[in-house]
């Protein structure tokens, strides 16, 4: 497993592209994908030579995230990228890892499948077999 990006739940997600450009130097490298399955806006924002940051934005339904980003949002989960999604989760779950989301098609992976897991002390973790980042 690698890490593949570090996600932030923003209230805005044109706002947050705009923040990350000007602060941090990175660049949109993925167009502004709605994902009805999570119910979240999601963008890729990358940077030669470092993580890839994805931001997500809290469609209307989704009212946890809606009270997230309501109280400044920020850090939610953290993606690793394997070779092989069924059995990382296999290895991670004999590890106490719990499943969240089992494996299904993200539409911001070009339908490829996703999971999410809750490791210690509350860690979002999203795995994924694609590469998002062409850089």
């Amino acid at each position: 497993m690698i890490i593949d990006h570090i996600c932030f739940a923003v209230e805005n997600i044109k706002d947050g592209i705009i923040y990350w450009e000007d602060i941090f130097g990175y660049k949109q490298i993925t167009k502004i994908v709605v994902n009805t399955r999570q119910k979240v806006k999601v963008v890729f924002l990358g940077k030669k030579d470092c993580v890839t940051i994805k931001l997500i934005e809290s469609l209307e339904e989704n009212n946890s995230l809606i009270n997230f980003t309501g109280r400044n949002g920020g850090f939610h989960h953290i993606c690793f990228r394997t070779n092989d999604l069924k059995e990382e989760i296999d290895e991670l779950q004999k590890k106490s890892l719990k499943i969240l989301v089992p494996p299904e098609p993200g539409e911001a992976f070009n339908n490829k499948n996703i999971a999410f897991m809750l490791a210690k002390n509350g860690l979002i973790i999203e795995l994924t077999e694609y590469d998002i980042n062409p850089i």
